[in-house]
């Protein structure tokens, strides 16, 4: 085998709070991550030489070392000692900047379909230490489905799937620093914290969708984005049992009672917002294409 192609998807937070900073600078947070059928396409085919090349579909994506798949193929041969290279072309479809986790998803496929093209035998607990070794949600990546995570972000409990529930996802044009934002969190003096272990009782009870409105986002405090508040009152205005923002931001997603509803919403999205999907919860996140 040469060539691998991989579909790696977008994550969501179903709950994400801040409860801490550690004397190193490092937050530690409490969330429960979700993978999401939108995804990157992946092909990555092995060289016969020590270099790592990327392309991608998206000409504001850069494909050089500072690209999360770069570090994430040089991470590889360095702790493989393997002596080889790889070509990989990004086929891009999770919008990025948008708090989905695009570039750390395409930094496990990379991991994932090295471990293939090289038959290095990386598998479980292995792979998912050395995706950390590239960023926290590179890790989760590894897991995928639902996931309590906690830490620094490296500390990753699959839990219980949550049902294929349907959902919207979109984006404004406008973005959010994350830097920003935690500093925004850390001159919070009393933040009302997310419902967090009462969100993971309703899943582990199979309640999810009936406790939804229980999905909460500690980020939401210190974002003040019209396109944030636009789309989260659109998406209950036109069927959404809940809707928060994902990540840090700037994406926001619906949590909804039927596919029918979804997509209508979706289409309504779609005439004001540059992307807007309707995607399901899905039980992993790299999945051959």
């Amino acid at each position: 085998m040469d060539t691998v192609t991989l579909k790696c998807s977008a994550k969501i937070n179903l709950s994400l709070d801040v409860t801490g900073k550690r004397d190193d600078g490092y937050h530690e947070i409490e969330s429960i991550f979700q993978s999401v059928s939108i995804y990157d396409t992946l092909t990555v085919t092995k060289l016969d030489r020590p270099e790592i090349v990327i392309s991608c579909s998206d000409p504001d994506v850069p494909c050089d070392k500072s690209n999360i798949v770069h570090k994430a193929a040089e991470l590889f041969f360095r702790e493989t000692k393997i002596i080889g290279g790889a070509e990989i072309h990004i086929e891009k479809e999770i919008p990025s900047q948008a708090g989905l986790g695009g570039g750390s998803s395409d930094g496990a496929g990379v991991l994932y379909a090295l471990n293939m093209l090289y038959d290095t035998g990386l598998y479980g607990r292995e792979l998912t230490e050395l995706g950390g070794k590239v960023s926290a949600d590179t890790a989760f990546f590894t897991v995928g489905g639902t996931a309590y995570v906690s830490g620094i972000g490296e500390e990753i409990q699959s839990i219980r799937y949550i049902p294929k529930v349907d959902m919207v996802i979109a984006k404004g044009a406008s973005g959010i620093s994350t830097p920003e934002a935690y500093r925004k969190i850390d001159s919070l003096v009393y933040p009302a914290h997310p419902q967090t272990q009462k969100l993971l009782k309703a899943i582990d009870k199979g309640k999810f969708l009936s406790r939804c409105e229980l999905c909460e986002n500690i980020f939401e405090s210190v974002t003040n984005l019209k396109d944030v508040t636009d789309l989260k009152n659109l998406m209950t205005e036109n069927g959404a049992l809940t809707s928060l923002m994902s990540g840090s931001g700037s994406s926001v997603f619906g949590i909804f009672p039927d596919k029918e509803t979804a997509v209508k919403c979706t289409d309504i999205l779609k005439r004001k917002y540059s992307f807007a999907e309707y995607c399901r919860a899905v039980p992993e996140s790299i999945i051959i294409a």
